[in-house]
């Protein structure tokens, strides 16, 4: 039954990318067709992992399919985890992208059959039990992530942005490959179940850590995520939640898998995990504090959220690589709520964000006020996926960072000095991580959602994407309230790695959940649905009866402008002033650039005697000059670590050589015949000496 399904859905997806290559965007019928066939496929990509995890594990072998070895397919509880989110999320995306317009005739053509392949090859990758089938669907991963970012072509940078996607693609992809090809060569097999024999050879440690170096490429762990706050806001509208919410979940499939392929890791790969999981959650939240575009924010929040889930899983690593499975358990469970708080709040941003500025790439957030009063679908999606990112109560986002938290404080239980000193470092970081999310999100609904708007006409959402963003409103909460029954799927999906009976450990009563050691801590998020909206009521109900009702009289006074008279705007305060302080005090980790520089004023009447000028740029803010005809504009721009000191001077050296490799190309015979000569002589030399 399991197979037919994902047959199903595997030939609907493949007849709307058919459709679409065919017909293109253009036609409404078209797309009805191309992406309700998407809807139609992730509900059976939802059921198939629904008989996962209710029922045992079955392996399908399909012979020599793909003409390399034995094909199987391999459907056990951990596969119908992903394939649940997946397929879920997936049918949300595609209700969204039913009457949303193409951007172009190309790039509607382009978007659509890339969205069925990535459909397919993250449902692919997660039945996959062979080297050969996995690497192919990852690749094909790839290879829809680039056609993506590239298929609007609506500016310049998109280019960029798709090799950026491609190439860090590629560099995972290679390193997947020479971890199999080890593993591969000391098993004797492709297949993944012997792969778990191979504990004690000499190519595991090499071998685990390049897996993980290749998964942690597409989750965007540090110093591999340059690539998503480039390629993620030049996809096309829903697609990207498709990308950033659905996809990447692929990366963490892979790295779940393997744990339980591989088994015990060594202890030096949990140490570099925690650390760089930590810092790369810190560096993701900070400088999407001081974006000033919303999808640049929403996509180094996903940075964040990568790196908070690999904090959880480098936890869950080093309880495997000391033999401790409870603390294996309870890392896993905090990184797999993370991951589906993610997966759920992400969707939900990129999908409210596409409502917000459906006409292309770029969103500024000072261009972006009072959403509500014109998108309220939207603008709902929007701020319970804000608040889920924020760890704020009583959203799954809290549940999953309490958990986060939790798992963190174990580390006493560690034997390892170095993992001890790891675990700590990562807490430390993850701590100063969950207070700047809460500024950035904060920042989003105060402006975005709740500012005072611009006056237009309001746009009400079709019905199919109030549907899909109400579902990721709903789940945003409705998992937190059900978080006792959320734990125990998770359980059940993580049986192939740990002992569900370990994952229940959580359930300290029906209703109050632990980190799976007892008597350490208790929360129960059910009950905080009972509890909070009766203590704002009663909050609500003494403030009116002690303010004798004038708490809710009107009070009319001028507006705030930033104790400036003759401020330009309707308030003067904007997005980017509101970050500055983060651009100053977190200044050692974006290497804030400051500089002041006296330029000509506008007329007179224009900007009036001692006003500020506001210039609409990220990283600009002008302050007033003391003079009439003068003002004083003020730069602070935020400079990336990663591509600065690391990428960069890579990029410099690798040019060198390549224009020393072009001194070799004389175009005389002799010298080819002789650079051939050369290195068929090298050649044998190696090849005598490994003999």
């Amino acid at each position: 039954m399991r197979q037919l399904l994902l047959l199903i859905a595997l030939l609907l997806m493949a007849g709307g990318a058919v459709v679409n290559l065919v017909a293109g965007s253009g036609p409404k019928w078209s797309r009805w067709a191309c992406y309700g066939m998407a809807s139609v496929a992730s509900a059976l990509v939802t059921a198939t992992g629904a008989l996962c995890l209710t029922g045992h594990a079955v392996s399908v072998d399909l012979g020599n399919l793909l003409d390399f070895g034995q094909t199987r397919l391999l459907f056990d509880p951990l596969a119908g985890l992903f394939l649940t989110l997946m397929g879920g999320l997936g049918l949300v995306i595609s209700l969204s992208m039913l009457n949303w317009p193409p951007p172009s005739p190309a790039g509607g053509r382009a978007s659509g059959w890339a969205y069925m392949l990535l459909l397919a090859a993250v449902t692919v990758v997660v039945v996959a039990a062979d080297a050969f089938t996995f690497l192919f669907a990852w690749e094909a991963l790839t290879v829809a992530f680039y056609v993506l970012v590239l298929a609007t072509r609506a500016d310049r940078s998109q280019p960029g942005a798709a090799w950026a996607t491609a190439g860090v693609g590629a560099w995972g992809g290679a390193s997947l490959l020479v971890g199999f090809s080890l593993l591969a060569g000391a098993a004797h097999s492709f297949d993944f179940a012997t792969w778990a024999r191979l504990s004690a050879s000499a190519v595991h440690a090499p071998a685990y850590a390049l897996v993980v170096f290749g998964f942690a490429t597409k989750v965007g762990l540090a110093p591999f995520q340059g690539w998503m706050p480039r390629g993620y806001p030049a996809a096309p509208g829903p697609a990207r939640a498709a990308m950033a919410g659905l996809a990447v979940n692929a990366g963490f499939y892979g790295l779940w898998r393997f744990l339980a392929v591989l088994g015990r890791p060594p202890g030096w790969l949990a140490v570099t995990v925690l650390v760089l999981g930590g810092v790369t959650a810190l560096l993701g939240i900070t400088f999407a504090a001081v974006q000033s575009d919303l999808n640049r924010v929403i996509a180094y929040s996903s940075i964040e959220n990568g790196g908070l889930i690999m904090v959880g899983f480098g936890m869950a690593l080093a309880g495997a690589s000391e033999g401790n499975g409870v603390l294996t358990a309870v890392g896993l469970l905090a990184a797999s709520l993370q991951l589906l708080a993610h997966a759920v709040a992400k969707s939900g941003l990129f999908l409210g964000a596409a409502r917000f500025q459906p006409g292309g790439s770029e969103a500024p957030l000072d261009g972006l006020s009072g959403m509500l009063h014109t998108q309220g679908w939207a603008s709902a999606a929007f701020a319970a996926s804000a608040l889920t990112l924020a760890g704020l109560p009583p959203t799954i986002g809290f549940v999953s960072e309490w958990f986060t938290f939790e798992a963190l404080m174990q580390q006493f239980r560690l034997h390892s000095l170095a993992l001890r000193l790891a675990t700590a470092s990562a807490g430390a970081l993850v701590a100063l991580t969950a207070g700047v999310a809460a500024l950035t999100f904060v920042r989003l609904l105060g402006f975005v959602v709740l500012g005072r708007g611009s006056g237009t006409k309001p746009r009400q959402a079709d019905v199919p994407s109030r549907w899909s963003l109400g579902a990721t409103a709903v789940l945003c909460f409705g998992l937190s309230a059900a978080a006792p029954w959320t734990v125990r799927y998770i359980g059940r999906g993580l049986s192939p790695i740990v002992a569900r009976s370990v994952v229940d450990g959580a359930l300290k009563s029906p209703w109050v959940l632990q980190p799976v050691f007892s008597n350490f801590s208790a929360l129960s998020p059910t009950w905080l649905f009972v509890v909070m909206p009766i203590g704002f009521l009663a909050v609500t109900l003494a403030t009116v009866v002690l303010s004798s009702g004038r708490f809710l009289s009107v009070r009319r006074v001028p507006p705030w402008h930033s104790a400036t008279p003759g401020v330009r705007g309707p308030d003067s305060y904007n997005a980017f002033a509101y970050a500055n302080p983060i651009r100053h005090v977190l200044a050692n980790i974006l290497g804030t650039q400051k500089e002041v520089a006296a330029v000509p004023s506008r007329a007179a009447s224009d900007i009036g005697d001692g006003t500020v000028a506001l210039e609409g740029s990220d990283d600009l803010e002008a302050e007033a000059g003391p003079h009439r005809h003068t003002h004083a504009v003020f730069s602070a721009k935020a400079v990336e670590p990663v591509e600065s000191y690391l990428y960069q001077p890579l990029l410099a050296a690798y040019m060198a050589v390549v224009r020393a490799a072009k001194k070799l190309q004389s175009g005389r015979l002799d010298a080819y015949v002789g650079y051939m000569l050369f290195a068929l002589v090298a050649i044998l030399i190696v090849a005598a000496a490994m003999g």
